[in-house]
């Protein structure tokens, strides 16, 4: 659309942790191409964490979804010092990767040109009036980096370079959760993390399994840490698996359960032989990290969420066993749907990855 190099691009980005993640492959782009270009990105406040320390996004602005409930005035005087900040940064162009209206604005007033995707749901005059130019949404058989990626397409860039999905760590968190494994009696010895929760209970493996697949390698000689999210059902789970469990003398377990922060974990994530967990966004922390993982998935769409790395072993257990088509889950629903996943096809995929 334009051969004028930009000098400055929003990227909006308003939904989960890891989705925000996984957009961050369109900055790496665009700083491949333009190196001076200052890119900043608008996510929600809550997810904003998962940006922290990466180089290559200039500046985060936020959205706090706790404005509203705040009363109309408050809220509405949030949204236009936001609205004043932004359109004060005179982007050359905005690339919304999000389908709400308020994204869709965002970029309308905030750009000289602005970007976005032809969401089915959004596919009417309205939306075509607030981008100028609308690229096609990528369909489930594309990793979802290469559908945010497809935003670029009016920039022209040329092909050949492969974006990564980044997450960086500052010394100062990697320092933090040196402290926390030190205070439960770890002095550096090697470990494999697992993260067995999700915040949605359907994607995570039954935990008899999980104990099964750990106990393994601690008779192995491998040292493990566990960790789970500060939420009660993810503690919970943890807590009866690390239960189940039995280290030989001179192998260790730390349990980190409800303790770390986003960013610490990435730390632990960081210093691991190998993740194991199921498809959710220590998942991705793992892939953007380039670290050996075995991901283990349920009924998603396993080509548009699997790990965006060549180090990810994926095991699915579609091939195990019927699942359900993925547009048909209730999130809500609390069974589990990897029963199906046997120990030994996870542990062949733990020792594959562990001989790298």
């Amino acid at each position: 659309m334009t051969s004028k190099k930009p000098k400055r691009i929003l990227i909006i980005k308003l939904r989960h942790h890891g989705d925000v993640l996984l957009t961050t492959p369109v900055a790496d782009r665009i700083k491949h191409a333009y190196p001076d270009c200052t890119v900043d990105m608008l996510v929600y406040q809550e997810t904003a964490d998962i940006l922290r320390d990466n180089r290559q996004i200039n500046r985060i602005f936020t959205i706090d979804r706790q404005w509203k409930k705040q009363g109309l005035r408050r809220q509405l005087a949030h949204e236009r010092a936001l609205l004043a900040d932004l359109k004060a940064q005179r982007y050359d162009w905005v690339f919304n990767l999000s389908d709400q209206w308020r994204a869709a604005a965002v970029a309308k007033l905030c750009g000289r040109h602005s970007g976005s995707l032809r969401y089915g749901k959004r596919d009417n005059a309205l939306w075509r009036f607030c981008h100028s130019a609308l690229s096609e949404d990528l369909g489930h058989e594309h990793h979802v980096v290469e559908h945010n990626l497809a935003v670029l397409r009016p920039l022209q860039l040329a092909d050949g370079y492969r974006p990564r999905v980044r997450m960086e760590i500052a010394p100062e968190t990697r320092s933090s959760l040196q402290d926390k494994l030190r205070k439960q009696g770890c002095r550096g010895e090697p470990y494999v993390l697992m993260h067995p929760g999700s915040r949605w209970v359907f994607k995570c493996w039954d935990n008899d399994k999980t104990a099964g697949l750990l106990q393994r390698l601690l008779d192995s000689g491998r040292h493990l840490v566990l960790t789970a999210a500060p939420d009660a059902g993810e503690q919970a789970m943890l807590a009866d698996i690390a239960g189940r469990l039995k280290a030989p003398q001179g192998v260790h377990i730390w349990v980190l359960s409800g303790c770390l922060s986003l960013r610490e974990l990435a730390a632990a994530i960081d210093g691991a032989e190998l993740f194991i967990g199921v498809d959710s966004v220590p998942m991705h922390m793992a892939a953007a990290l380039d670290k050996p993982q075995v991901a283990l998935f349920g009924p998603s769409w396993v080509s548009r969420w699997r790990p965006y790395s060549e180090r990810a072993e994926v095991v699915w257990a579609g091939d195990f066993g019927a699942l359900p088509h993925p547009d048909s889950i209730d999130t809500n629903d609390q069974t589990r749907l990897l029963g199906a996943i046997p120990v030994d096809a996870v542990w062949q995929a733990v020792q594959k990855r562990l001989a790298e």
